[in-house]
């Protein structure tokens, strides 16, 4: 008799604990899927900003949110399911493949980080990659182009600068003038600065640019002025291209870093699968 008390108090001791520790497990899931989906929705709460990127995260997070809401019927019904050959065949499938997806994740960002630390040449033709403009004021990640494309200048004073994008059917003037004019307002001399107004895309931003780096007889090699998520993309483009590059990279605001980090990890995916 009292050795079965005994047992039954250590099993009602680990069922509190497993209880304890699910519990904290669907905090600390619930509390991360409500602040992902706050991270995801700023962008378009603040600016109207909404892509692939944020609209992905959020029905992410808001699935977290659920299955931490749900998690002991979730569990449940995954038992349940278990018990079926067809269900251990589709939840190893599943299983499979979430597990996939989480090694891309960590392969490409891998690839993101790496690429933004490629150091280009001294004195490299800097290439500045279209973005937003808001008639003569660059958005937030095109001023964040431009300021690494004037820290790189100041650093190579004999480099020149190809700014790089056309007039989207919203904007009142072509990218590449409104950074020739931010980047004439914080010191560069215009002489510095050859306009590429055509591009709509990251590919004609190269190309055309390339076009204009041959034209006036420029530097070559080229240092790529874009965003520090979107440098092994760009890179990617100019390999292609036969162009000898390397990362002039702009930082990102925290508050759009998770948007536009999961638009071009899903970018960078379709690149991969169609390319």
């Amino acid at each position: 008799m009292h050795t079965g008390t005994r047992a039954e108090e250590i099993f009602s001791k680990e069922d509190k604990l497993l209880k304890l520790f699910q519990t904290i497990i669907r905090l600390i899931l619930l509390l991360a899927g409500v602040a992902g989906c706050t991270g995801f929705a700023i962008p378009f709460v603040i600016r109207r900003i909404l892509n692939a990127g944020n609209f992905a995260g959020m029905i992410v997070c808001a699935a977290i949110v659920l299955y931490a809401v749900l998690m002991p019927r979730v569990h449940q019904g995954i038992r349940l399911f278990w018990q079926k050959t067809s269900g251990r065949i589709v939840l190893s499938v599943l299983a499979a493949g979430l597990a996939m997806a989480i090694v891309l994740i960590i392969v490409m960002t891998s690839l993101m980080v790496r690429a933004a630390h490629t150091k280009p040449s001294e004195n490299a033709t800097v290439i500045v990659l279209g973005c937003k403009a808001y008639g003569e004021r660059p958005s937030i990640p095109l001023e964040e182009r431009l300021k690494a494309a004037i820290r790189y200048l100041d650093d190579n004073p004999e480099a020149a600068c190809v700014v790089s994008g056309g007039q989207g059917a919203d904007e009142t003037m072509s990218e590449a003038q409104c950074m020739y004019l931010y980047l004439v307002d914080h010191g560069i001399a215009p002489g510095r600065i050859y306009r590429e107004d055509r591009s709509t895309s990251t590919r004609e931003n190269l190309a055309f640019s390339y076009e204009v780096i041959k034209e006036h007889r420029l530097n070559e090699e080229i240092a790529i002025a874009t965003n520090n998520y979107h440098e092994y993309r760009a890179g990617k483009v100019a390999d292609s291209l036969g162009l000898k590059h390397g990362a002039a990279s702009g930082s990102t605001a925290l508050w759009l870093l998770p948007t536009y980090y999961a638009r071009e990890l899903l970018a960078i995916l379709y690149e991969w699968v169609f390319f």
